[in-house]
């Protein structure tokens, strides 16, 4: 039997499309093995999954001067032990790593043990942790095109992300019921991210009375983000979605997000007109900017940059993306960045080591 290790962490970004590779690596006859930290977001993502799981030791590595970088260098290198170690004994065929910090001693174990390694970039500029990793891959497999430019040239595959398959089971009608509305006005669908945005929520609540007038709202504000004096129909909030959320994904008409490249890769694939705030430069590494241009260039997308958001604005770009939807939805639609799994299953096993 083929065998694979997935590695990657940190944020469920780095772990749900190796969810999504799962289903599919095991209708191929693959036995899938996970490594992980102790006690990331993937330990239990992954678990309940019914697949093996080895911790090793991780540490966070930085760009910026941290005394935590001499403790976690330890830690880093404790990892590399750990991860060659239960390689060696597990003997993969293959690694496939997502990224997060927890992937590259994964990546560095599977070096040592002649194992090949594919990596899989979300970003249009690779994270620290997959740049440590690109050298001791085979293949690099990237969402943007424009990212294919910060990756070695014999290395470089443009594939796309694995979206979850459950994402595409929504039922309109199971979210109806759960959102309790009414009548029949277009829904808004606003998601900041896993934690929520703090300044998305406030805008967006200064704007709801004009806002409700033509639309319906679901708004998942991030943990400890309700506002419990907001009671009025057609505004339907909650922290968080998990099981859910694929049936208020199926009784959207719009999106607004975060452009976290896993989650504008799964609004695409669902062909969901889409606003996209991303994350300014002073709260990340400007990443999410780029993937928000990307998909703006391609047509996939309309972008409000933080700095600009405003009530009025807002407003602006929802009416405006909700007027020209069908140009939105026929660009999606003629996306090149939709079979994205089986393009990395086949470097798969093109590589797999026999």
């Amino acid at each position: 039997m083929k065998k694979i290790v997935l590695t990657g962490g940190g944020t469920a970004g780095h772990v749900n499309p190796n969810v999504a590779l799962i289903p599919f690596l095991k209708e191929k006859g693959y036995h899938i093995s996970y490594i992980g930290s102790k006690e990331g977001i993937e330990k239990n993502l992954i678990k309940p999954l019914g697949i093996d799981y080895y911790e090793i030791s991780t540490g966070k590595l930085r760009r910026y001067l941290d005394f935590k970088n001499i403790t976690d260098s330890f830690r880093v290198v404790k990892g590399i032990s750990d991860a060659t170690s239960i390689i060696k004994k597990i003997k993969p065929n293959i690694i496939f790593s997502k990224g997060g910090f927890v992937s590259v001693p994964v990546v560095i174990g599977g070096y040592f043990n002649k194992v090949p390694v594919i990596i899989h970039e979300s970003d249009i500029s690779p994270g620290l942790a997959n740049k440590l990793s690109i050298p001791f891959s085979k293949k690099v497999c990237a969402t943007f095109p424009e990212a294919l430019q910060n990756i070695p040239k014999d290395k470089a595959i443009l594939t796309g992300t694995p979206i979850r398959e459950e994402l595409f089971k929504g039922s309109k009608e199971k979210g109806y019921k759960l959102c309790n509305f009414k009548d029949t006005k277009p829904i808004i669908l606003i998601m900041g991210g896993s934690l929520g945005s703090v300044k998305i929520n406030m805008v967006l609540r200064q704007c709801l009375d004009n806002l409700l007038k033509d639309f319906n709202i679901i708004h998942l504000c991030g943990k400890n983000n309700l506002d419990n004096n907001i009671n009025v129909q057609g505004y339907y909030q909650l922290e968080y979605a998990k099981d859910e959320l694929k049936h208020l994904l199926a009784v959207s008409d719009l999106i607004i997000s975060r452009a976290g490249s896993n989650a504008i890769c799964e609004i695409l694939a669902l062909k969901k007109p889409n606003l996209l705030i991303p994350l300014s430069k002073n709260a990340s590494r400007g990443d999410q900017i780029l993937n928000a241009n990307s998909f703006k260039k391609q047509g996939f997308s309309t972008v409000l940059y933080e700095e600009d958001l405003s009530k009025d604005s807002l407003k602006e770009n929802i009416y405006s993306l909700y007027n020209q939807k069908t140009d939105y939805i026929n660009a999606m639609n003629k996306s090149y960045l939709n079979n994205s799994i089986n393009k990395i299953l086949e470097q798969i096993d093109n590589l797999c080591k026999y």
